[in-house]
């Protein structure tokens, strides 16, 4: 891996015009806690990290517009490797945890589920199990099932390779990601954390690499933390940063993975479902800003990403939870891997972290770096090799509401020009 001269961090912070000298520590105040987990970060990523703890954190006076500077991470593939939305539907599979939908009509488990996603599902599931009851995913007479559940929520696609989705905004929800706590209907959030709880075991005990049997195929079967993020955040919760996830995989499944990384259960935003009055999980989701519960369509996902930290970090309520606020009422720091983390990454005023994982729009406003305040780092388990073709920022590469593809535009408008990957390991 290509790496740049760093100095001593206890001497100075990079800023992104040069060296600064680290503001020292007042009377009375703690040393600013340090970002000790070296290895992994690329070029002068640790140091500028470090300058973010020594500027906003409880070490130095400064505050940015609030008692505590907020920092958000997104989850999968950012503070741990792998999915663990995916470790989780893997599990209800395997273990005969989804229930067949009401009526046996699948199309009550997601409004943008296509009437032939619908039949496929009602033709591999249907004798199964009676409406309500689990459907024996894990068994032989089950795997027909199992494979086309898994297919529809892994390909958005059925097995025969029809549209399993449609009709849905691409910058407030995605449906596949939707559907796995759709499916999780008829539980509990308590049962659902030990379902998660059995997957994140099961993950963390497999080897790297390992695979699991999913009905007849097989599936990813490993999950790992990253100790260079699981160390960043406690070095920015010891400075006295207030530390969120934002995750468009369950709130409840997130919540269990957390709690590894020392992150409270009250800090984290997942996707929700409505409940009933027995606390049962009903297959609507809960809504954010204009949208109301049970309209299903603004999720932890991009632009959904923004509102929901608004409204569960910052108390906005209604459609002001969908706008941008002003630089005094954004998070600090963010850091994400995927497109489904531009805009609460682009409403970092301070400092974003962005883990190189080929996504055409994330790396486009992160190589163009209009403001300086973008870093990209590659993965810190199984990186990415070099992407040999430049990223079509100024043609393709961001997708529009209906799903139209266009250039990516800075905030003054102007097309971001094509960007060649940069960072890489050796």
């Amino acid at each position: 891996m290509q790496r740049r001269w760093a100095a001593p961090l206890a001497l100075i912070a990079v800023t992104g015009s040069g060296l600064l000298l680290a503001p020292p520590a007042q009377a009375g105040q703690a040393a600013c806690p340090r970002v000790s987990v070296g290895p992994g970060w690329y070029g002068d990523n640790q140091a500028r990290l470090q300058e973010l703890i020594d500027r906003y954190g409880s070490c130095h006076p400064y505050r940015h517009g609030r008692t505590r500077p907020v920092a958000v991470f997104d989850w999968d593939n950012t503070v741990v490797k792998n999915d663990v939305g995916d470790a989780t539907m893997f599990w209800l599979l395997r273990n005969g945890k989804i229930r067949q939908p009401a009526g046996g009509d699948w199309s009550t488990t997601s409004r943008h589920l296509t009437p032939a996603a619908a039949r496929a599902l009602a033709a591999a599931c249907g004798p199964l199990a009676r409406p309500g009851a689990p459907l024996p995913t894990g068994t032989p007479q089950g795997a027909a099932c199992a494979d086309e559940v898994n297919a529809v929520y892994g390909t958005a696609a059925t097995r025969t390779g029809a549209a399993a989705f449609a009709g849905w905004d691409r910058r407030t929800t995605e449906p596949s990601y939707a559907w796995l706590p759709q499916l999780m209907q008829g539980w509990t959030a308590r049962e659902v954390r030990g379902f998660a709880a059995a997957a994140r075991k099961e993950n963390l005990a497999a080897p790297v690499g390992a695979v699991q049997q999913v009905g007849s195929g097989t599936a990813t079967g490993w999950v790992r933390y990253y100790d260079q993020q699981k160390d960043l955040v406690k070095s920015l919760q010891k400075a006295g940063f207030d530390v969120w996830i934002s995750s468009a995989s369950p709130q409840p499944v997130v919540e269990v993975w957390a709690a590894g990384a020392g992150i409270g259960a009250d800090h984290v935003i997942g996707i929700r479902n409505t409940t009933t009055k027995g606390g049962k999980f009903t297959s609507h989701l809960q809504g954010c800003g204009s949208v109301a519960d049970g309209a299903d369509t603004m999720i932890t996902y991009i632009d959904g990403k923004r509102c929901w930290i608004n409204k569960e970090v910052y108390g906005v309520r209604g459609a002001a939870a969908e706008k941008v606020r002003p630089a005094a009422s954004r998070q600090v720091f963010a850091a994400g891997d995927s497109d489904t983390d531009i805009s609460f990454l682009r409403d970092a005023t301070a400092l974003r972290l962005v883990i190189n994982r080929n996504k055409n729009e994330l790396m486009c406003r992160a190589y163009d770096d209009s403001d300086g305040k973008w870093i990209v780092n590659p993965m810190f388990i199984e990186p990415k090799k070099q992407k040999s073709s430049p990223y079509p920022c100024a043609t393709t590469g961001y997708v529009d509401h209906d799903g139209t593809p266009g250039p990516v535009r800075r905030d003054d408008t102007s097309i971001v020009p094509d960007q060649q990957d940069r960072v890489f390991p050796n």
